[in-house]
């Protein structure tokens, strides 16, 4: 920001209500014009602003459409700013007007915005006693001009607030609901739309603007506030996003990979520890047009292909060979065969399953002068290693984020019952508060408030007629419902499961796709209309309408029944509609859901 700019933010901060959304350098428009300030108040209406930090004595001439200002490199001609902020504001409004929802349907402002528009200067500099001493009152209306004296810290808010509103043209009352205020923010911002696609990361290009056949969805889906602050605002640095199951996590990395790749003249890198969820990411890329620009790695596929590129032999097969692989990159990148600072950015999802000499590695692959790296994890999803939470400090790896590191405790993906049921389920499992590490604290979801059929348990004597049941439940809700196979999963603690269940799908007609090893995880398409079927560890990072968590009843609880209960939290968690639990021997882990199920059972009786 421009000195003028950041001192009229910060009255903007101090001197209006929590109702009133403002940001800053926003683009509108196919081929943007940028308006410096857009403020939008449910029951005022939308305001933009051009901020200009001129002198009175630079400011040679001007007229309704140019200004002749004197520099340090001589006379230089800009547009005026009121008719720069009024284009914006007309092209802005325009937009908005296609969507039925933002406007009159009928009477004298048939086809107009429900809610007043206006638009204004801010001279930072000037006074209004020299503002009224010129004849720039000739070009620039008075009432659309806010002076130096007019923003100071001092001022009054009302006589403030009433400099702002008094640079519309008309005002009625109005009161915007939420619903609209979001369809605002879904025009104004592309990148904060949530695609309803199943399996979609990112949205179309093509819906980057408005549909100028007024076809807009009449549901629109956008980032909350502090996502979407996170996501366009995340700034330089190292950063961390401690987030719970389904909080929009994975969706903000992508929208930042979108946002740095047009800035990076280095590649970014994004790693996960899940094979299926890297292959799912660097399909999205790739659809955006991201593929050469970001690349997508699982973290153990990224240690072989550095070893592949640089051409440092790998160990040879056998016992610790991953543990192995990993050693000999880090030793290759301390002797200079494999160079660091590769990477204009890094962004680590599912941090919460990396080892520390992963992260130690990683960290020094960030070019220093980018610097630009984001974590995101969640200690309650951590699945893949036997510590309860990251037991070491983040600062000990490298990554410096003290001060700006992000929590997201709100879970959009599953609904209030299925989110409570798997939250009350895992509870007892996650240690006391006494054993966790402040620095690092598990985060108690939150559920947005979306709601749904309770999850369902059912048991049985054998795991043959679990299978049954499951091909027999999902057949009823594809043929009756129209349930798209594409939008069912079934999840399962071990891989003979997955393959008596393929074989009985088979019988059953149900198309499927098991993800079995590591080849059948890089296959993985999720749009593929069929059922998909894959353990609790894979299933990590996905999302189905409906999901089957089968043979419960195998779950071993003796040897880690935290960690055992952390998988099974992710694979409730997998499901943003109908959850059902099957099993078919009594276990505490089953005993424990019979009384949970019983419970939410009353609750919606």
């Amino acid at each position: 920001m421009q000195p003028g700019e950041r001192r009229f933010a910060r009255r903007l901060e101090s001197h209006l209500e929590d109702d009133y959304l403002c940001w800053y350098d926003t683009p509108v428009g196919m081929r943007p014009r940028y308006a410096d300030f857009i403020v939008l108040h449910p029951g005022r209406g939308l305001l933009l602003l051009e901020v200009k930090d001129w002198r009175l004595e630079t400011i040679q001439r001007m007229d309704k459409v140019s200004a002749t200002l004197l520099t340090a490199r001589g006379l230089r001609t800009v547009s005026n700013p009121l008719e720069q902020v009024r284009e914006c504001a007309y092209r802005l409004v325009q937009q908005l007007e296609r969507d039925p929802q933002l406007i009159h349907h009928e009477g004298r402002h048939r086809g107009k915005l429900t809610f007043p528009y206006g638009y204004g200067v801010v001279l930072s500099h000037i006074t209004r006693r020299q503002f009224d001493s010129t004849d720039l009152g000739e070009v620039l209306p008075e009432h659309r001009v806010i002076c130096r004296d007019e923003m100071a810290e001092g001022v009054d808010p009302e006589a403030f607030q009433k400099r702002l509103w008094d640079m519309f043209s008309t005002a009625f009352r109005s009161l915007l609901t939420l619903p609209q205020i979001d369809r605002i923010r879904w025009h104004l911002f592309p990148e904060i739309r949530i695609p309803s696609a199943q399996g979609s990361l990112l949205p179309d290009p093509a819906e980057d603007a408005a549909d100028p056949d007024g076809l807009l969805p009449d549901l629109v889906k956008v980032m909350d506030m502090q996502q979407e602050q996170l996501a366009r605002s995340l700034g330089e640095g190292h950063r961390v996003i401690h987030g719970v199951a389904g909080s929009g996590k994975t969706l903000i990395l992508g929208y930042r990979c979108l946002y740095l790749a047009k800035l990076m003249h280095k590649p970014i890198l994004v790693l996960c520890y899940n094979i299926a969820l890297a292959n799912r990411l660097r399909e999205m890329m790739a659809e955006r047009g991201l593929g050469e620009r970001v690349q997508v790695y699982h973290f153990h596929d990224w240690c072989g292909e550095q070893l592949r590129a640089y051409h440092v032999q790998r160990p040879a097969p056998g016992e610790r060979y991953i543990e192995r692989l990993v050693e000999t990159v880090i030793a290759a990148v301390d002797r200079g065969e494999i160079p660091k600072a590769q990477y204009g950015a890094v962004m680590i999802d599912e941090g919460h399953d990396f080892e520390a000499e992963w992260l130690r590695l990683i960290t020094g692959m960030v070019d220093p002068e980018t610097n630009a790296l984001l974590l995101l994890y969640d200690d309650a999803q951590s699945i893949y290693n036997r510590r309860k939470t990251l037991d070491f400090t983040l600062s000990s790896v490298g990554i410096q984020a003290r001060g700006r590191t992000t929590i997201l405790r709100l879970n959009y993906r599953n609904t209030q019952e299925i989110l409570s049921f798997a939250y009350r389920f895992i509870q007892d499992y996650l240690g006391s508060k006494d054993d966790r590490d402040a620095s690092v604290p598990i985060v108690e979801p939150r559920c947005a408030g979306r709601h749904g059929p309770p999850p369902a348990l059912r048991l049985f004597d054998s795991f043959a007629r679990e299978a049954r049941y499951v091909a027999r439940t999902l057949k009823r809700l594809h043929d009756e419902r129209g349930i798209a196979w594409a939008d069912m999963a079934v999840v399962y603690r071990y891989l003979w499961m997955g393959q008596e269940l393929q074989e009985v799908f088979t019988r059953a007609g149900i198309p499927c796709q098991r993800l079995a090893d590591a080849q059948s995880k890089k296959r993985f398409r999720p749009a593929h209309d069929s059922v998909k079927l894959m353990t609790m560890h894979s299933s990590k990072g996905l999302e189905f309408p409906v999901v089957v968590v089968a043979g419960l009843g195998h779950v071993d609880t003796e040897e880690d029944p935290a960690m055992e209960a952390r998988l099974l939290y992710v694979a409730m968690t997998r499901s943003t509609e109908k959850l059902l639990l099957t099993a078919h021997q009594q276990t505490p882990f089953v005993q424990r859901l019979q009384a949970l199920a019983g419970e939410t059972e009353r609750l919606s009786a």
